[in-house]
C-alpha cells in the first residue's frame, strides 16, 4: 500500500469561507431511505452520513424542493418543519464528525410518475415531451409518466420554492445548497434543446433557455452569499434523455454567467454520468478556465485519477459517488491505497440498514 497523504488531494482546502480537511468531495446519491409518509430524514440516514463525514465535503442526496419535485419514493424532502427537523439530526451529526455538509435541491420535473405528484396530476416540463427513461416506486423501476408543458406564469412559483429550500436548509444546519441543474431534470431539461421546444422567453436561444437555471441563481443569493452557493452540471451526459446540439456554447455560457455571481463552485459530471468519461467531445478545461473559482470534478475517478487531477490544477476537489456507498472510509482507503469494497446493488434503492450503514471500514 502506498500512502499519499503528502498529495494535495489529501490536504485541507478553503472552499469559500469553510476549511475542508481534504479535496475529496461525497458525491450525491439517491438512496430512497427517508421515512415515508412524510419524506423526512431519519436517524438511519444521520448516521450513515456520519459514516461518511471524512470527505472532505459531503453533498447529500437530491432532496426534492416540493411534492411537485419528487420524482422518486421515499427521497428525503427540504419542504416544511418536519423535514428541516430531520435535516438538523443528520447535519449536527456530520459536524460533531468534523465533516462539512451541503444539500443539493432539486426539481426532477419531467422525471416523475403521476402517483407522485399532487392530485395525481401530470408531472411539469418545459415543453410535452415524455422522457424515455424510469423511476422508482414501491413496485420497483417503471417508465415515467407523460409531462405536461409548464405556463410561463407558473415558473414563479418553481423560483420561489427553491428559495424558501435554500432558507429551510439555512435552518436546517447546512454549511451550503447546490443547486441540481444537471443530468436530465427541470433546470437541465430547460437547459437542453432536446428536451426544450418552446417559443416565449424561456425557449429558443442559449440565454433563453438558460433564463430559469439563473432566475433560481439570482433568487437564491438574495436569501444566502454566493460563497455558501455551488451549482451541477453534467454537459454531454444523456441522463434521463437529454441532449443538446452545442454543449460547449450552452454552458460556457452557464459557467460564465455564475461565474460573475460568484458562487462556491461549480459540480460538473464529466462524461455520461455514471458510464462513460468520453461519450463525446468536450472540453471541460474551458469550464475550469471561465468559471475561476473551485471546480469539483466528477464521473469515474479513480485514485490516480484523482490524485493526478489535482496536482496538475485540473480540478480543485474530488468528487467520488458509489465508492463511498460500500466504503465509508474512502477517504483513508485512498490515502492508504487501500483496497475498495464492493457495493452490493442489490441494495442500492430503499431498504433498511442493509447495505446502507452496514459496511464495515477497512481492517488491514
Amino acid at each position: 500500500m502506498t500512502v499519499a497523504s503528502s498529495s494535495k488531494l489529501f490536504q485541507p482546502c478553503q472552499l469559500g469561507p469553510l476549511t475542508l480537511k481534504n479535496r475529496i468531495v461525497m458525491a450525491p446519491l439517491t438512496r430512497n431511505r427517508a421515512r415515508p409518509g412524510d419524506n423526512a430524514p431519519n436517524a438511519l440516514m444521520a448516521e450513515y452520513y456520519r459514516q461518511r463525514a471524512g470527505a472532505g465535503l459531503i453533498i447529500t442526496e437530491a432532496s426534492p424542493i416540493s411534492q411537485q419535485g419528487q420524482g422518486y419514493i421515499n427521497t428525503p424532502w427540504i419542504a416544511n418543519e418536519q423535514q428541516v427537523a430531520g435535516w438538523r439530526v443528520v447535519t449536527d451529526a456530520v459536524h460533531e464528525a468534523g465533516g462539512r455538509i451541503f444539500i443539493q435541491l432539486w426539481h426532477v420535473g419531467r422525471v416523475s410518475h403521476v402517483s407522485l405528484q399532487p392530485n395525481g396530476g401530470a408531472p411539469v416540463a418545459p415543453s410535452a415531451i415524455r422522457a424515455n427513461t424510469k423511476t422508482f416506486l414501491s413496485n420497483g423501476f417503471v417508465e415515467v409518466s407523460e409531462p405536461r408543458a409548464l405556463g410561463a406564469e407558473e415558473l414563479p412559483g418553481i423560483v420561489a420554492d427553491y428559495v424558501k429550500a435554500a432558507k429551510n436548509a439555512s435552518q436546517a444546519g447546512f454549511d451550503g445548497v447546490e443547486i441540481h441543474a444537471a443530468n436530465g431534470y427541470l433546470l437541465d431539461q430547460f437547459q437542453r434543446d432536446s428536451s426544450n421546444k418552446r417559443t416565449d422567453e424561456y425557449g429558443g436561444s442559449i440565454e433563453n433557455r438558460a433564463r430559469l437555471t439563473l432566475e433560481v441563481v439570482d433568487a437564491m443569493l438574495a436569501a444566502l452569499p454566493p460563497e455558501k452557493i455551488g451549482i451541477r452540471f453534467s454537459p454531454v451526459s444523456p441522463a434521463n434523455d437529454v441532449a443538446d446540439s452545442d454543449p460547449q456554447a450552452l454552458f460556457g455560457y452557464l459557467v460564465e454567467q455564475v461565474a460573475k455571481r460568484r458562487l462556491a463552485y461549480i459540480h460538473v459530471v464529466e462524461g455520461a454520468t455514471g458510464g462513460p468519461r468520453d461519450i463525446a467531445p468536450f472540453n471541460f478545461a474551458a469550464l475550469r478556465k471561465v468559471f475561476g473559482g473551485a471546480y469539483i470534478a466528477n464521473n469515474g475517478y479513480d485514485r490516480e485519477m484523482a490524485l493526478a487531477a489535482v496536482e496538475t490544477g485540473a480540478a480543485d476537489l474530488v468528487a467520488f459517488g458509489r465508492p463511498f456507498i460500500s466504503n465509508p472510509d474512502l477517504v483513508e482507503r485512498l490515502r492508504r491505497g487501500a483496497p475498495l469494497a464492493e457495493i452490493d446493488f442489490a441494495t442500492l434503492y430503499g431498504g433498511d440498514f442493509h447495505g446502507y450503514t452496514d459496511y464495515p471500514a477497512y481492517a488491514g
